[in-house]
């Protein structure tokens, strides 16, 4: 399936707890999913390579300034920084 998916709160508690995920956007101990995802272009895949290799969620997290966009996969059930 291809096309884009809405990611849940229960994931965007997830990825705001990423060390990257907080630094990047300064996130405060007392924010919560639904004001982080008020601020975040995000969408999720139910990805599959074209070949061997990584099947499952793929999150692509955008700020509101241009630049490199956030991707995000599951390894080992955890979120993962892709590249």
């Amino acid at each position: 399936m291809n096309k884009p998916q809405e990611i849940s709160i229960a994931e965007w508690k997830e990825i705001m707890q990423m060390p990257v995920i907080r630094e990047s956007w300064g996130l405060e101990e007392d924010e919560t999913p639904e004001e982080f995802a008020d601020m975040v272009y995000g969408v999720k895949f139910h990805f599959a390579v074209g070949g061997p290799g990584y099947v499952g969620d793929l999150y692509i997290l955008h700020g509101d300034a241009l630049g490199e966009p956030f991707v995000l996969i599951r390894e080992g059930g955890r979120l993962a920084l892709v590249g």
